[in-house]
């Protein structure tokens, strides 16, 4: 399952897809207990990230498709799955999303490769973002990473704008997303490929945190209810089914949720 290789992936810059989701981590207490977990859950191999040795890299069939680091105790963030949007300048970025009503986290922090932050955007929702060379090149991630990036907000239309303004969403730029609005939702495209979506009705004092605004992280894989079985036999749960999406939310043993479904990841 873990293999102490250093996989040396930066291929292409942030700047090459301005704004569009580039990675996806996982912020945990457990790094071996999480490595077990979700090798036994979706299938991934792990490899040593470069960057010392609370991060790892999650492999599927040889390509760095996520990443997983030891820092919700060191860093006080929750145990959590985070998107990573690419941005041409961290900082320039925490100074729009702070001037615009959101709320810098951590960072921006410099590794070998680049920088990341943390960010909460207006309604709470948790995202990043990242300057500097991607694990692996954009498309190959695309083509190859199981993930999907979905945000349920209080307003998608008022969302749109926080997001659009802070990562340079529509800006013209080359690389730069494209918005557009469908109905009740906004949908966010790169490269002629939707790339993440945003949905309105997320209640802010909702109990359930899946009801309140966050951004989902949701894999593709071949067998759901499988995945879902293997997951509760690891010491995870299954938190909510959405038969109608073919969906199902996922706890690890953390505590950190994602979803599971059949579809493929760029639809």
């Amino acid at each position: 399952m873990n293999s102490d290789r250093t996989l040396h992936g930066a291929v292409r810059s942030s700047h090459a897809v301005a704004g569009a989701p580039c990675w996806v981590s996982l912020s945990a207490r457990d790094l071996a207990a999480a490595q077990h977990f979700y090798a036994a859950v979706l299938g991934w191999e792990w490899s040593r990230a470069g960057h010392g040795d609370r991060f790892r890299l999650a492999c599927a069939d040889g390509v760095p498709v996520a990443g997983a680091a030891e820092v919700a105790g060191a860093w006080q963030t929750a145990v959590a799955w985070t998107p990573y949007f690419a941005v041409a300048d961290a900082d320039e970025a925490v100074s729009r999303g702070k001037e615009r009503g959101g709320t810098p986290a951590v960072g921006p922090i410099a590794f070998p490769s680049g920088r990341a932050a943390l960010l909460a955007d207006r309604d709470g929702a948790v995202f990043g973002v990242w300057e500097g060379a991607l694990v692996a090149g954009w498309e190959h991630w695309r083509e190859s990473a199981p993930a999907f990036v979905r945000l349920h907000t209080r307003d998608a239309f008022d969302a749109a704008i926080f997001y659009g303004e802070v990562l340079r969403w529509a800006s013209g730029g080359p690389g730069s997303c494209e918005v557009v609005y469908d109905g009740d939702e906004v949908v966010l495209s790169n490269q002629g490929d939707v790339v993440a979506r945003i949905f309105s009705g997320a209640l802010g004092e909702a109990p359930d945190p899946t009801l309140r605004p966050h951004w989902q992280v949701v894999f593709a894989v071949p067998d759901v209810a499988g995945r879902a079985e293997a997951a509760v036999a690891h010491g995870g749960g299954v938190v909510r089914h959405d038969p109608e999406r073919g969906e199902i939310i996922l706890s690890d043993p953390d505590g950190a949720r994602f979803t599971v479904t059949a579809r493929p990841a760029r639809k």
